[in-house]
């Protein structure tokens, strides 16, 4: 093989990684950024339902109406969160968490 035939080659092989590399870069950023925001709006999910349970508390009482239906909206966003993200936000905690793990009455020891 010449000089300019192993140039050539080698010309070849790197733009070809450069290809396969550009490529896997723009398929798999924007994955991850749609990524990012289901964990972003599943954790605003929760925190919102989770404001929802302490306001029904702190009006109506811990074991009012409204507060169980908060409950249940909060356990909604922590199983959605769950099924999709196979993780769930602890808003007391601020972190994730990734046992499915919850208690549905934690905020009755508040």
């Amino acid at each position: 093989m010449t000089r300019s035939q192993q140039v050539s080659t080698a010309a070849r092989s790197f733009l070809s990684c450069a290809i396969l590399i550009a490529s896997l870069f723009f398929n798999v950023v924007p994955r991850l950024h749609a990524e990012d925001e289901d964990m972003d709006r599943c954790q605003r999910r929760v925190a919102h339902a989770d404001h929802e349970l302490h306001e029904a508390i702190e009006k109506h009482g811990r074991h009012s109406r409204q507060a169980d239906h908060e409950r249940r909206e909060l356990h909604e966003a922590r199983e959605r969160c769950w099924r999709e993200q196979h993780r769930w936000w602890d808003e007391h905690e601020h972190r994730w968490r990734t046992e499915h793990d919850w208690d549905e009455h934690d905020h009755d020891h508040d």
